[in-house]
């Protein structure tokens, strides 16, 4: 079965984008996937299908209308699939999460703009919240498009090698170890010895030490949580 993507979007021109090139491209191509970008306008209400008004309470800016998003919502099959909205607000989307929803049939992504979506047709309709990273952008077709690519390069078939989502960031809890390739010196800058000597048990020792390192400088939050679950360290 086909892993669905359908995305809401007042920018359906957007899709699939970056996704269509590359290694998820060939995978769109091949069918391991597919991706449907469906317009909000449309449901939007009266002469100009408005779909946002201003916000009760008063403050700047808009607010996307429930009736319109549910109409959206709605009209795409009622196959269990998980709604996404990408916001600020979400709590941080991770490789556990892609994983997740790899594994699952697809996704629907709900794609908000203006000052964002009504709370209550998130709340109605069961819809996860998500955020890529501590800052604010103009839309969600960005924030998509990492969910998206996150999750379909780990479907069966999509990259070339097994080995390639086992050795990444996050997969043991900890960030990846530095690469190298030719030329052995380059602009007076050696590789590491180790990596030339054939040792398959020594590199793999010093890549794992390489990848302690790493994350206990550069994601505190991280080694916590890996040391937690590692005695003695």
């Amino acid at each position: 079965m086909t892993w669905q993507a359908d995305i809401i979007t007042l920018f359906p021109e957007l899709f699939p984008g970056p996704l269509g090139i590359s290694l998820t491209g060939r995978a769109l191509e091949k069918g391991l996937w597919a991706c449907t970008a469906h317009d909000l306008r449309p449901h939007g209400k009266g002469r100009h299908h408005a779909v946002d008004d201003t916000p009760y309470g008063g403050g700047a800016g808009m607010v996307m209308r429930p009736d319109v998003v549910a109409s959206a919502l709605d009209a795409l099959p009622g196959d269990g699939r998980p709604v996404i909205y990408p916001t600020p607000r979400g709590r941080p989307f991770s490789q556990r999460d892609a994983k997740r929803l790899a594994a699952g049939s697809g996704v629907v992504i709900l794609c908000g703009r203006y000052e964002g979506v009504d709370e209550r047709v998130l709340e109605a309709r069961g819809v996860e919240q998500f955020s890529i990273g501590d800052f604010v952008l103009s839309g969600g077709e960005i924030p998509a498009c990492a969910l998206l690519e996150a999750c379909v390069r780990l479907l069966p078939g999509v990259m070339g090698s097994s080995d390639s989502a086992t050795e990444e960031s996050f997969e043991n809890g900890l960030l990846e170890y530095p690469h190298y390739t030719k030329p052995a010196e380059w602009e007076g800058l050696s590789i590491p010895s180790v990596l030339l000597s054939g040792n398959h048990r020594d590199i793999a020792a010093w890549r794992h030490d390489q990848s302690q390192r790493i994350t206990q400088s550069k994601r505190p939050d991280l080694w916590a949580q890996y040391a937690s679950r590692k005695p003695g360290i």
